[in-house]
């Protein structure tokens, strides 16, 4: 079954997005976008540096973007100027990347593929490394979600039960950085961010509990990559940007029908 590209471009989009869905959630809780800006982007530099050494580009990634977090985590409660800081952390780290790539010698580098994805050319190995770091996100996130939980919606309250709310996002920016990682085949450097925002954000508006915004955005996320695949497919156009379209879709009509509930009550 795996033999087939479309299988394993299926199979990658619905791990990377049932992770990046429930991760999200706390993105969205936090108001941490800048931050997975700032990670996402470092991608491409780490992408830079694995052709550079010749080792794998989920490594190259993974490490580079978990440098950026836990620079990120470094910064964050420093003040108002860390937004600042952030914008310039990701739109420099992605410049930076983008001008690495272009020299490094012997070798055509597609551009495009690192930074919208390239979901049609992953490998079994890819659906591995994806679903392993897609189960890690996902059984961290709910191994710590009472503490994580009562961390983002009460920082005092936290503090009073023996949770540092401090470590609690420590955790959350490991895991953006190993999102990161796993996702960029599959939607790319530039719209890893909005994977993680748009399904959450979706979910939002039909949740009536943080249990049930969780399962939701894992749900859209996964519907979005199946619907993307099939529309990218379809019209002839790139994967990864078309799975953001439909998410964005779907946010949309969410949006629409919470505004028509709210006329009705």
């Amino acid at each position: 079954m795996l033999d087939d590209f479309l299988v394993r471009a299926a199979l990658a989009g619905i791990g990377t997005a049932i992770a990046a869905g429930l991760l999200g959630c706390f993105v969205v809780w936090r108001r941490m976008a800048y931050f997975g800006d700032a990670t996402a982007h470092a991608a491409v530099l780490g992408v830079a540096i694995a052709l550079l050494f010749g080792t794998s580009i989920t490594l190259g990634v993974g490490v580079v973007a978990l440098a950026m977090a836990m620079l990120i985590h470094g910064l964050s409660g420093q003040g108002a100027s860390v937004d600042t800081m952030l914008g310039v952390l990701a739109h420099g780290a992605l410049a930076l990347g983008l001008v690495a790539v272009t020299l490094i010698p012997g070798q055509r580098i597609d551009l495009d593929a690192y930074l919208f994805g390239d979901v049609l050319s992953v490998t079994r190995m890819d659906i591995a490394v994806i679903w392993g770091g897609g189960a890690l996100v996902v059984a961290t996130l709910w191994w710590h979600w009472s503490a994580m939980l009562t961390a983002t919606l009460n920082p005092d309250l936290a503090y009073a039960a023996g949770i540092n709310p401090r470590r609690e996002q420590l955790v959350l920016t490991l895991l953006l950085a190993a999102v990161v990682a796993v996702a960029i085949k599959v939607v790319g450097a530039l719209l890893i961010t909005a994977l993680l925002i748009i399904p959450a954000a979706a979910a939002r508006n039909y949740a009536s509990t943080p249990e049930r915004m969780a399962f939701l955005s894992m749900g859209i996320g996964a519907l979005s990559a199946i619907a993307g695949l099939r529309l990218a497919v379809i019209f002839d156009t790139s994967v990864g940007p078309m799975i953001i379209c439909v998410a964005a879709l779907i946010f949309a009509l969410s949006a629409v029908g919470r505004g028509l509930r709210g006329i009705g009550t």
